[in-house]
């Protein structure tokens, strides 16, 4: 069965906001990445390159908290209602496609599904009820 964790859109501190919960909960990030860390980071304007793309903080039995700051000048429009998501992590690819294609049926595509940068099958889309999903099945490591 796929896990589901929570993944959070900050307007630009989300770094802040993670070392408050870190400081709360405990952990270690489990990954931490900077918009200058993508590919093609050297070309994002510079009060964008030391945001946060990607931040997780694990917390335990698979459970994951998760966040970015969604940039205005990227294209994201941050609001109240759209400022989380549901991440699944399926098991297989077959479960990604189920997942996703199905819950999408009369939503709304945002990402298509597809091979991502990070070596993940993955898409983003928001439902028939506007709630806002991330399927990212993970590649087994060789």
């Amino acid at each position: 069965m796929a896990i589901f964790n929570t993944y959070l859109n900050f307007n630009g501190n989300a770094e802040e906001a993670f070392i408050f919960y870190k400081s709360v909960i405990g952990g270690e990030f489990g990954v931490l990445m900077r918009y200058q860390d993508i590919p093609g980071g050297d070309k994002v304007a510079e009060d964008v390159k030391d945001k946060i793309m990607h931040i997780s903080l694990p917390l335990g039995n698979g459970n994951i908290l998760m966040a970015t700051d969604a940039v205005a000048s990227m294209g994201h429009k941050l609001l109240t209602g759209n400022n989380f998501y549901i991440s699944i992590y399926p098991e297989s690819k077959e479960e990604a496609e189920k997942m996703y294609y199905g819950l999408s049926a009369g939503g709304k595509i945002d990402q298509p599904l597809e091979d991502a940068f990070w070596g993940a099958y993955f898409g983003m889309f928001t439902d028939k009820f506007g709630i806002q999903w991330m399927v990212n099945y993970e590649y087994p490591k060789n």
